[in-house]
């Protein structure tokens, strides 16, 4: 019974875990529902409201709730199609408002991240299965409306659905998972190639996407600066088309948010403009800052009345402003990396490292604005209307001649400020230098320099062949003897007697070749040489017999008192203090010998005051004392009697 109560507890503890994991992983999933479920209820009751307070409606209740789930569809980038228009032919509705984008993506972010978040009583759920969970109940949302607005005024293509509703919903779980870890930047997951592990993870290219991501926010700025600007310079028509539109105030209400919705797109708009290709007006007609090609016919929208007519002037081309200062700000990021303020020259990058640094960010400069164009255009109609926005290649090409062609010149530039000598204030100006000398000192330098690398090389290459030609002439023997360890005298001799070394120790005591006298046991060398050790010479070579060379030059050494005497050490700061520019304060004086001690002052005698009298003893008084006490004698023990045993 013991065993198997005790068996009882790990298994109810395993299944209570694995219960609490059960419990997370649901609530993870009905976050992603939810999520999808609010984003719907938002748009459904809007266009409910304004088909309530809308004094001619089209249609029903129903068909508001069916242009709800359209519209939300439509708010992750899949492009509509109306089927009954006044062709007869359907027609597609693929620009999406890039601010309606924001709603599904920040709910579904905010799933995925409070889903991570830690609670007391509940199993922490892996960022892989919150991604997963949180993404599955979105999905099933979603698949449910798209079957919903199978049959109503606005539908969706099924395998375009099916294709792209994932993707928005995948890459926005995963960048709320992110957040809720601390958005660390590494290590990166090893599923990445290496490759690719290695150049995100240098320098070079997170300051690029630094970079590039603050131009691609400039570069829209800009834009939605131009598009304010032509948004008051066209007032009179923008208005005009708004009152067309909208007659009562529900319609003017959901005018007023659909135009609110477009202005990113706007933005993107007007950046394309500034960069030069422009945006298209149907087909056919292209507005560019050199003027309007074709012939635009545009719908009558608040925005669309903002657009440029006319031939190019001056002002038409003074937008040319917004990506030279684009560019400016790639190199600029850039160089907070590459050349920090008041770093030296050693840990600045090089110029060929800015300049690629520059243009990395360039790139990711353009591949977000290409991507951003390629989501702000798109077709309103069948015909004229099939094309709307500016062309995404073109875009991402000219953003990357103006972000690589200017800033990779203002990076150089910055950097060369930056590392500049700065002349020391109050220096002295130095003498103007001819452009003829300049270029003799150049050369002059240019020659010292390779004569010194020629010197260095021929003087490797003589240590080589000196090295190989000592080796050759002296063999293994000589290794040998150099390396067998000196010995005692009284065990040196017997080996020289019997002929075992080549002498009595002299030559492995003082180094010398010739220290050592020939011996019986020394072994010939080349020429009749008295042994190995008599044929080599240890001395440096053009040495005299004294192991001297007479070509170099004694050094001499400077006695330690001398140096640390004091008119060196005078001479040494004075120089010290020429160098420092008069920093220095003088060298101290010759310290002065200590005065003598002030005498002692007198003490006072010391006073003697007469012993205190001692009572005499007892035994001095002749009073008789008692006797000292005895130890008693030790009385053994009687036997105890023979009954008490």
């Amino acid at each position: 019974m013991t065993q198997l109560t005790d068996r009882g507890t790990p298994l109810s503890s395993a299944s209570a875990v694995d219960r609490g994991r059960a419990a997370a992983l649901t609530a993870s999933f009905l976050r992603g529902a939810i999520a999808a479920g609010l984003g719907l209820g938002m748009l459904a009751v809007l266009l409910t409201a304004m088909w309530i307070a809308s004094p001619y409606p089209d249609g029903g209740a129903g068909s508001a709730l069916h242009v709800a789930a359209g519209l939300w569809l439509l708010s992750h980038c899949f492009e509509l199609v109306r089927p009954e228009t006044l062709s007869g032919g359907p027609a597609p509705l693929g620009v999406v408002p890039l601010l309606l984008v924001a709603l599904p993506v920040w709910l579904i972010h905010r799933a995925a991240r409070d889903t991570l978040e830690p609670e007391e009583g509940r199993p922490q759920l892996t960022a892989l299965g919150a991604v997963a969970t949180v993404s599955c109940g979105y999905l099933l949302v979603g698949g449910v409306v798209v079957l919903y607005v199978a049959g109503g005024p606005l539908t969706v293509h099924p395998l375009r659905a099916l294709l792209g509703l994932p993707v928005v919903t995948l890459l926005a779980a995963t960048a709320g998972a992110w957040t809720a870890s601390g958005r660390p930047r590494g290590p990166l997951p090893m599923w990445l190639p290496g490759a690719v592990r290695t150049a995100l993870a240098r320098t070079r290219t997170r300051a690029a996407l630094r970079s590039g991501a603050a131009g691609a926010l400039l570069l829209a700025g800009g834009g939605a600066l131009l598009v304010g600007i032509s948004l008051g310079w066209h007032g009179g028509p923008a208005h005009a088309s708004f009152e067309q539109l909208a007659a009562d105030w529900s319609g003017r209400c959901g005018l007023l948010l659909l135009g609110v919705t477009l202005v990113p797109n706007a933005a993107i708009w007007g950046a394309a403009y500034a960069l030069g290709p422009g945006f298209v007006l149907g087909t056919g007609a292209t507005v560019t800052p050199f003027g309007v090609l074709g012939n635009p016919a545009p719908p009558s929208f608040p925005l669309l009345a903002a657009v440029p007519e006319g031939p190019a002037t001056a002002l038409n081309w003074a937008v040319a402003a917004v990506p030279a200062v684009a560019g400016a700000t790639v190199a600029w990021f850039t160089l907070r990396v590459a050349v920090p303020p008041f770093a030296v020259r050693e840990e600045a990058w090089s110029a060929r490292d800015t300049a690629l640094g520059t243009a990395l960010g360039g790139a990711v400069c353009a591949a977000l604005m290409a991507l951003l164009a390629a989501l702000a255009g798109g077709p309103l109609g069948n015909g004229r209307l099939a094309s709307f926005g500016p062309a995404w290649w073109l875009t991402g090409g000219a953003a990357l001649v103006w972000t690589v062609g200017l800033g990779v010149p203002v990076a150089l530039l910055l950097r060369a400020w930056r590392l500049r000598t700065r002349r020391v204030k109050g220096a002295p100006d130095a003498e103007p230098v001819s452009r003829a000398e300049r270029r003799a000192a150049r050369r002059a330098e240019k020659a010292e320099k390779s004569a010194g690398q020629e010197a260095k090389r021929a003087g490797k290459k003589a240590r080589k062949k000196a090295g190989k030609r000592a080796g050759r002439k002296a063999g293994t023997a000589v290794g040998a003897a150099v390396a067998e360890p000196a010995l005692p005298a009284w065990w040196r001799a017997p080996l020289w007697w019997l002929g075992l070394r080549s002498g009595p120790g002299e030559a492995m005591a003082t180094g010398r070749a010739d220290a050592v006298p020939p011996g019986p046991g020394s072994v010939p060398g080349a020429g009749g040489d008295p042994g190995v050790l008599d044929a080599v010479d240890l001395r440096p070579a053009g040495a005299d017999e004294g192991g001297v060379d007479p070509d170099e030059e004694p050094y001499d050494f400077l006695a330690a008192d001398a140096w640390h005497e004091r008119g060196a050490r005078e001479a040494r700061w004075a120089a010290f203090k020429e160098a420092s520019g008069d920093l220095l304060a003088d060298f101290p004086a010759v310290p002065q010998p200590p005065e003598p001690p002030y005498p002692a002052a007198p003490q006072p005698p010391e006073r003697h005051f007469p012993a205190v009298p001692q009572p005499p003893e007892p035994h001095d008084l002749g009073v008789p004392q008692p006797p000292e006490p005895q130890d008693p004698v030790a009385v053994p023990p009687a036997d105890p009697p023979s009954g008490a045993r």
